[in-house]
C-alpha cells in the first residue's frame, strides 16, 4: 500500500516540532509532500523558519517548505512566546537553515497542488491557525474535492481554554478561518485539548526519547524539557501537554484514541466566548455532524510510538 500524501501546515513551536518529526519518521505510511507556515505561536517569519530548521534536523531536507498568512483573517494577531519562547523552538539549537524557502505563497501552494490532485488524494494536517486553509478554500471553493480529510489540532471541550476560559489557542488566533475549515463539508477529525492533555510529556518519557542519541531524540528532548516549564507550573501536571503530534500519531495509530461523530461549531462574535469550539457531544441540538471530536487517547501507546519512531534517525 503506497504512503498516504499529507500536507502539514503549521506554526513551529516545539509541539509542531515534533509533529513534523513523528511525520518524518514514518515514510512508509505518510507521504510528506509539503509543509506550509502560517503566525501563530511566534510571528511568520520564524515559523517558516523553524519548519526548515526541523527539516535540516531529520536531513528531510527534500521536503518544500511554504510561507503563508502573517495574520489572521480579520482580526489582530496574536502569538505565545511566553510559552514557547522567543524563538518558538527554545531549546534546542537554533542555525540558519539551509532546507530553502520557496519562493510560491503557501496558499497559492495549496491551490495548485489541490486543484491538480485527484478527488480525495490528500489529507491536510494544520497544527496551528487555520488561516493558509480558510484562504485557499475561499479562493477556490472547488478544491474542497481533493481534500480526503483534515486532520487538525486544534479546540476544548471539557478542559476549557488555553488562552481564554473559552478558546484554545489555535482557534482563538483566527476563529473566522476556523469557521471557514469547520464548515467546508470534508471529514474533519479534531484534536483537541480533552485528548491533548492527556499527553503529558513527564522527565521520564522525554528522558527516554533524550537517551536514543540522535540529532533528532535530542532535538525533541531539549524542546520539551523547556516546553515542560510552563504548563506543569499552569496545570500542576507532572508533564506539559504534547498537543500537536496527537495529529500525526493519530494518521499512524487511530487505534489509540476514542473518537465520536459530532457538530462542531466555531464562536465568532463574541468577545466574551470569541474562538469557543462548540462541542454538541451528547447530541442535543438538530446541527449535522461535521467533525470526529477525539476525547480519549492511550498516552503510553502514544509515547510508545513517538520513542519508537525517533529512533529511526
Amino acid at each position: 500500500m503506497s504512503p498516504r500524501p499529507i500536507i502539514i501546515d503549521c506554526d513551529p513551536g516545539q509541539d509542531d516540532a515534533v509533529a513534523l518529526f513523528l511525520a518524518m519518521s514514518s515514510p512508509d505510511e505518510l507521504e510528506l509532500i509539503g509543509i506550509t507556515a502560517v503566525a501563530g505561536n511566534v510571528p511568520l517569519r520564524l515559523t517558516e523558519r523553524n519548519a526548515r530548521v526541523m527539516c535540516d534536523v531529520a536531513d528531510r531536507r527534500d521536503i518544500p517548505v511554504f510561507a503563508g498568512a502573517e495574520k489572521p483573517l480579520i482580526r489582530e494577531a496574536i502569538s505565545a512566546e511566553y510559552i514557547h519562547g522567543e524563538t518558538g523552538i527554545d531549546g534546542m539549537d537554533i542555525f540558519d537553515p539551509e532546507t530553502p524557502l520557496q519562493s510560491q505563497h503557501a496558499v497559492a501552494y495549496l491551490l495548485d497542488t489541490l486543484g491538480a490532485a485527484a478527488p480525495s488524494s490528500i489529507t491536510l494536517v494544520p497544527t496551528g491557525p487555520l488561516t493558509n486553509i480558510a484562504a485557499a478554500i475561499v479562493a477556490d471553493p472547488q478544491i474542497i474535492e481533493s481534500i480526503d480529510e483534515i486532520v487538525l489540532m486544534g479546540g476544548a471541550m471539557r478542559e476549557g481554554g488555553n488562552r481564554t476560559p473559552s478558546a484554545e489557542f489555535n482557534i482563538l488566533a483566527d476563529p473566522h478561518a476556523a469557521d471557514i475549515v469547520f464548515s467546508c463539508g470534508r471529514p474533519l477529525t479534531v484534536m483537541g485539548l480533552d485528548v491533548s492533555h492527556k499527553v503529558l510529556s513527564t522527565p521520564e518519557r522525554v528522558g527516554r526519547i533524550g537517551d536514543l542519541g540522535n540529532a533528532v531524540a535530542e532535538a525533541t528532548a531539549g524542546m520539551l524539557s523547556f516546553f515542560h516549564r510552563y504548563d506543569t507550573e499552569k496545570y500542576d501536571s507532572p508533564g506539559t501537554p504534547l498537543h500537536d503530534p496527537c495529529t500525526v500519531a493519530y494518521l499512524l495509530r487511530p487505534e489509540l484514541f476514542k473518537l465520536k461523530l459530532c457538530n462542531i461549531a466555531i464562536e465568532t462574535e463574541s468577545e466574551l466566548t470569541m474562538g469557543h469550539t462548540a462541542v454538541d457531544f451528547w447530541h442535543v441540538t438538530e446541527r449535522p455532524h461535521n467533525a470526529n471530536w477525539a476525547f480519549d487517547i492511550d498516552a503510553d501507546g502514544f509515547y510508545k510510538l513517538l520513542t519508537e519512531r525517533l529512533a529511526r534517525f
